[in-house]
């Protein structure tokens, strides 16, 4: 984890005000909403950008001790998280080739078992009439 993605804050807001880091990594893929994780709640929480960022500073001098506190509940919460905008990897690149389609079962090709399967009246109705037309 890389010290210049974070970002140690505080969140202002009455009751529910809490110690937050925020991971630059982390896209939610929509540009007015951004990760924040909040230390209080031990999870990683998707806010609106207009309503969360007013309400975030910077740690001052008291609050610099919640770091180490902030960065270890912060791992645990990121190794069951899996953010939004994060890259697909299932999806194969342009240009490869795509997975063989499953084969069929094969069909028993006995003539009890075709005639089951092809409807043979129609072609017998068919023949009747070309045969009537020839006379």
């Amino acid at each position: 984890m890389s010290e210049n993605n974070l970002w140690y804050g505080y969140l202002d807001a009455g009751e529910k005000s809490s110690p937050v880091l925020m991971d630059q990594r982390l896209s939610t893929a929509n540009p007015n909403t951004v990760y924040v994780f909040n230390l209080k709640r031990s999870e990683i929480i998707e806010y609106r950008r207009d309503i969360v960022e007013p309400k975030l500073r910077d740690l001052n001098d008291e609050d610099s001790s919640v770091i180490k506190e902030l960065k270890s509940s912060y791992s645990k919460a990121r190794s069951g998280f899996t953010p939004r905008g994060a890259k697909v990897s299932n999806i194969p690149e342009k240009g490869s080739e795509a997975p063989a389609p499953k084969k069929a079962a094969a069909i028993d090709t006995d003539d009890e078992d075709l005639d089951e399967i092809i409807d043979t009246d129609d072609d017998d109705d068919e023949d009747e009439e070309w045969e009537e037309d020839e006379d």
